[in-house]
């Protein structure tokens, strides 16, 4: 944009804004009303007539997220189709930047770049690595952390590396967080943020069985058969059921024998789990995931990868502040570094527990989706993958 500003080049400049969102203030007390519409903010500019402009901002030059403020989105057409008698005779497009520029709103002379927003479909949502250059982290713990929210982050088409997020806008992420995770306050987003960071939230039966292949190969070496792990389940579980010895709060006591019954069912659920697990890392492999030999050491990945994405989510909801998404990011990429070897076995790790979470074996966009993206992280040469050293 600044480029074709200074060329002077305003077809450039309007299509360019004719592909990107568009984002506003809105009033916080109408946009947190669950039925309301988000009423848009103006703002006072002694340089126009009226003294009053409608601000919008391109995704890169946004505001850092304040707890007092909220921003929507709307493609470049809607501004002119929404256009009422008493709204501001100008609109200002990232305002006080190098890039600046002021569109008139009333017809005819809107005319003039209201033409572009029929040349487009608008933004895309495609899976694309988009990089903030100015603002935005590109090496440090904080960079580190951000990468590791990649897959959903990239998948989205949004800026990997933009930690003040402000998403789908401030309505749409307030609901997404509300239908997909019961999020509606602070203290909610604080319990699964730490949940996430913690890795409680992955099934502990997809952590059993991955743990003691990864034991069997410690002990042994080398590749573990699935036969052979799938028996050394069987007889780990026995063995449990006949009570163990362990060390609590109130001393060393001995736990209680589970009935054979239950002790059979279980082994059958957690070899089945095997084999799914099996199944998918030969997949994996197959699409280059994996290499030859290779396998998923835990799929913490998971929670991990969610952990450095819902910090952002917490922020563009303002259920957070900016101070704690940052140490949340930072977080999760220190606990990633901790459990795996590199972007290749947490990318792996990730794909794996969105798949036994969502995919059912269907390898259908819940998979397929996931391989988009990794492709692009481990081959963009602009990819955080490729230039953050993940240790």
């Amino acid at each position: 944009m600044l480029d074709a500003k200074s060329r002077e080049d305003w077809p450039t400049y309007f299509e360019t804004l004719a592909r990107n969102r568009l984002y506003f203030e809105v009033r916080r007390d109408t946009a947190d009303a669950r039925f309301g519409s988000a009423l848009a903010l103006f703002e006072p500019d002694p340089r126009v007539v009226g003294g009053m402009v409608w601000a919008v901002y391109t995704e890169g030059m946004l505001p850092a997220p304040e707890p007092h403020r909220a921003f929507d989105w709307k493609k470049f057409g809607w501004l002119r189709e929404d256009w009422k008698p008493d709204y501001p005779t100008m609109i200002v497009v990232n305002p006080g930047s190098p890039c600046e520029a002021f569109l008139p709103t009333a017809r005819p002379y809107s005319n003039t770049w209201a033409q572009y927003a029929k040349r487009t479909e608008g933004p895309s949502d495609k899976a694309a690595l988009r990089t903030l250059r100015v603002g935005g982290s590109l090496q440090g713990p904080v960079a580190h952390g951000l990468a590791c929210g990649a897959h959903l982050i990239v998948h989205q088409g949004r800026l990997w590396n933009a930690l003040a997020y402000h998403g789908h806008g401030y309505r749409t992420e307030r609901r997404m967080l509300r239908k997909s995770w019961g999020i509606t306050s602070h203290q909610e987003w604080q319990v699964q943020q730490h949940a996430l960071l913690a890795t409680d939230g992955a099934n502990p039966v997809w952590e059993f069985a991955l743990g003691l292949r990864r034991a069997i190969a410690r002990d042994f070496g080398g590749y573990v058969e699935t036969g052979y792990w799938r028996d050394a389940a069987a007889r780990v579980l026995r063995q449990r059921a006949k009570g163990e010895t362990v060390l609590t709060a109130d001393g060393v006591v001995k736990t209680t024998p589970t009935p054979a019954a239950d002790t059979e069912t279980h082994i059958k659920g957690v070899q089945h789990l095997i084999g799914r697990i099996a199944r998918y890392e030969a997949r994996m492999r197959a699409d280059g995931i994996l290499g030859d030999g290779q396998y998923v050491t835990s799929a913490d990945a998971w929670d991990l990868g969610r952990a450095s994405c819902m910090a952002r989510w917490g922020l563009s909801t303002r259920y957070c502040t900016l101070a704690e998404a940052e140490a949340a990011v930072v977080e999760a990429g220190y606990s990633a570094a901790r459990c795996y070897d590199s972007w290749q076995d947490f990318s792996a790790g990730f794909i794996l527990g969105r798949c036994l979470q969502f995919d059912n074996e269907k390898f259908g966009s819940w998979y397929e989706d996931m391989v988009t993206v990794h492709r692009i992280l481990m081959s963009d040469p602009g990819s955080p993958w490729l230039n953050i050293p993940f240790q």
